[in-house]
């Protein structure tokens, strides 16, 4: 089972993930709470079902250039561009500091090639990271810019060559940007993916009508916040009936009501995104909600919902 009962009713949220043991199933959406450290002081880490922290890569990077985030109906656009300090620089600065905390730390990464994610793994597979997350949706350089996650193929050899160089569990972010969800969620789990989490934001674009110019610097961004949530839920039930391994639902996630609905559908767990930036302690309310839900209903244990939709 992706998900496992503890006998004390107090770990009726306690979730075993890809062997990745965690006190609750919600975690931290990867890019919307930094390196966790950032929200040390608003939020008990603790707490935490996991931390993805935000998307790293070989080497440092500035970002895109311009505006980077703009606020549209229920939900945002960005496109930061993977700003972030480079993995020597997480290993030898940020991590020892997660690891004053009593979390999983996930680390998400991106990179340019094939080579570069095996490269990523590789330097990763160390103690205090309990597991490592591909974010597909990052241009493929060799193939002239397709994006991993829009092609089952390259996502396969992305998730291969990551399981080539770390003995840490393998969770592989969905793009939603894509004709069939099922069998892009299919390949990577046939190429040895632990885990499948989704959704990751859709391409989205905002015009400014005044200077008759895109919002953002980069013209076009990723679109999150409770307007994709439906999407989400759709494409996780719709990968639950296809895969055997696990799946870490998101998409607009701000309550525990709509955390139930994700594990409904077949999440086993589910992550916290642009919700952070509303309320950052979103994650541990949504917990204590789900625990709230399940005294309600007189059910002992949150793997109890996973998939129950009644269709």
């Amino acid at each position: 089972m992706s998900m496992q009962e503890g006998s004390n009713p107090e770990d009726m949220l306690a979730v075993t993930i890809a062997g990745i043991k965690m006190k609750t199933p919600v975690m931290t959406a990867s890019g919307t709470f930094g390196f966790g450290l950032e929200y040390k002081d608003f939020v008990d880490l603790n707490k935490l079902g996991a931390v993805v922290v935000k998307g790293t890569t070989l080497t440092s990077r500035p970002g895109n250039k311009g505006r980077r985030i703009a606020e549209t109906p229920a939900g945002m656009l960005n496109s930061i561009g993977l700003e972030n300090p480079g993995v020597d620089e997480f290993l030898h600065t940020i991590l020892p500091r997660l690891g004053e905390y009593a979390v999983p730390v996930i680390v998400n990464i991106s990179g340019n090639t094939v080579e570069e994610y095996g490269e990523l793994a590789a330097r990763l597979n160390v103690a205090g990271i309990a597991g490592v997350e591909i974010n597909i949706s990052c241009p493929n350089v060799k193939e002239g810019g397709i994006a991993f996650g829009t092609n089952c193929d390259s996502a396969s050899a992305v998730v291969r060559q990551v399981k080539r160089y770390t003995d840490l569990p393998v969770i592989v972010k969905l793009s939603p940007n894509v004709t069939d969800i099922v069998a892009m969620a299919q390949a990577v789990e046939d190429a040895g993916a632990n885990a499948i989490s989704l959704i990751n934001t859709l391409l989205g674009m905002s015009i400014d009508i005044h200077k008759w110019r895109p919002v953002l610097g980069n013209i076009v961004g990723g679109l999150s916040g409770p307007a994709v949530k439906p999407i989400a839920v759709r494409m996780v039930w719709q990968v639950a009936q296809a895969v055997r391994v696990p799946i870490i639902g998101m998409g607009g996630i701000v309550t525990a009501e709509d955390a139930i609905e994700f594990i409904l559908a077949g999440a086993s767990a589910i992550a916290v995104g642009t919700a952070n930036f509303i309320n950052p302690c979103a994650a541990q309310s949504i917990a204590d909600g789900i625990k709230e839900y399940l005294k309600e209903r007189g059910l002992s244990h949150v793997n109890q919902l996973v998939g129950k939709v009644n269709i």
